[in-house]
């Protein structure tokens, strides 16, 4: 994917991001956080201080789950899953720093190329590559596709520091989600608990990552998104955030030095972006690339592409006309992109988005059930709506009849008419 850069150029090349390793575990460790932490992760357990054997998502669970019964020795600690509670602070802390650095696009493109490393015909979790938070080590930023990605990691770093018990993967994901919402586009259905691979060995080789101008533009951009299990619409609609942010001839080798979109900022100006607002979420993208009217508005080989190949140009030009359509199929598809290639612990995920309330139950009126037309007290609609429920009844479900109760009860009315007639 072709870079989208950062506003703040005063970063430099320089920082090193801190791999998190957890202390060696004992039997009666019990200090596995910080504590303050609010909830401890969960942690998967391997042999290995720096090494976790290649097993599939089944096995890997399952020697988890065997560790944490049972752990002895100086087994190493990969911390699994994030506490729910420290992921929604984070995502508060995303929203703040955003609002300061203008640092929409250089976040997205951070989860994408975390997670953009997967591939579907390896089983193996890492060797597979995906959002497991491989692109915080060194020898991953220094691939090409990812230049000025450590920029992103110096503006992050802090939030993790506040937050340890959130894990790299996570909060990649995080802010790539959270920054497409607070630009204006859709909500993203996350989930997290994403478990960080514990060393550099485990990065993807170079070369998993989208060119920007390759010779056979389409074809190359299906070599690359079918390797991850994604489709042509969710290709074209992936490519719809190029709405966010700038190219840089000096690290990308695209774009122009500025524009007269780009020399004023906000944040560090200068670079060529696709749209005229590009710190907005639109369908603007496409609507530009496909009137082509204005020459300071970048349109790389790719991006043309999608107009220019038949079963691509259908849903650019669906994209180009509604936007609504867009953000449903963009929403789907970045979400599915943040889940490639991860090992979730718990399986099934975290989420960290507020449960929505359960509906309301009909307030029980006792008046419906009453043959007199004078209210009753509220004790007693209580008393009677007890006593009704608690021989099967509900204000729903009428008792059903008994039949042989009835008949015996009017055979004893009988026998008790007879003997009064009789005395």
């Amino acid at each position: 994917m072709a870079e989208r850069m950062a506003s703040s150029n005063s970063l430099n090349s320089s920082f090193r991001p801190t791999a998190y390793r957890a202390p060696a575990v004992t039997r009666s460790t019990s200090l596995l956080t910080p504590r303050s932490s609010s909830l401890s992760p969960k942690c998967h357990l391997s042999a290995s201080r720096s090494f976790v054997s290649p097993l599939s998502d089944r096995a890997l669970h399952r020697a988890s789950s065997n560790s944490k019964r049972r752990a002895t020795g100086s087994t190493a600690v990969i911390c699994a899953a994030s506490d729910p509670v420290q992921l929604k602070g984070a995502k508060e802390d995303i929203k703040e720093l955003l609002k300061t650095t203008f640092s929409h696009p250089i976040m997205v493109r951070l989860g994408w190329h975390d997670a953009g490393t997967y591939d579907k015909n390896i089983e193996e979790w890492p060797q597979r590559g995906g959002a497991n938070g491989s692109l915080r080590f060194e020898v991953e930023l220094k691939h090409a596709a990812n230049a000025g990605l450590v920029n992103s990691l110096k503006l992050i770093q802090p939030i993790k520091d506040k937050y340890p018990g959130v894990t790299y993967a996570d909060l990649f994901q995080l802010a790539s989600a959270t920054a497409i919402e607070e630009a204006g586009g859709p909500k993203i259905p996350m989930k997290y608990g994403r478990v960080d691979v514990s060393g550099p060995e485990q990065c993807p080789p170079e070369g998993k990552l989208p060119d920007a101008g390759p010779p056979s533009p389409a074809q190359h951009l299906r070599d690359v998104f079918y390797r991850m299990g994604l489709n042509d619409k969710e290709i074209v609609a992936l490519s719809g955030a190029h709405t966010l942010g700038r190219s840089r001839p000096e690290r990308s080798g695209w774009g122009k030095p500025e524009t007269k979109y780009t020399k004023d900022g906000p944040g560090a100006p200068g670079g060529q972006s696709w749209t005229v607002q590009w710190l907005k979420f639109d369908n603007s993208y496409f609507r530009d690339i496909k009137e082509k009217i204005d020459e300071d508005l970048l349109v790389l080989p790719t991006d043309a592409a999608l107009f220019e190949d038949p079963a691509f140009k259908v849903y650019a030009e669906k994209y180009a006309e509604d936007q609504e359509a867009f953000f449903k199929d963009y929403a789907e598809a970045h979400a599915k992109l943040s889940n490639l290639g991860a090992l979730f612990d718990p399986p099934e995920g975290i989420s960290i988005d507020d449960e929505a309330k359960a509906p309301t139950p009909e307030p029980f009126v006792a008046a419906k059930y009453s043959s007199g037309e004078k209210e009753l007290s509220n004790s007693m609609k209580q008393r009677l709506r007890a006593e009704y429920e608690a021989i099967g009844g509900s204000p729903d479900k009428p008792l059903k009849s008994n039949y042989f109760l009835n008949i015996m009860l009017v055979i004893a009315g009988l026998a008790i008419l007879t003997s009064l007639l009789g005395n």
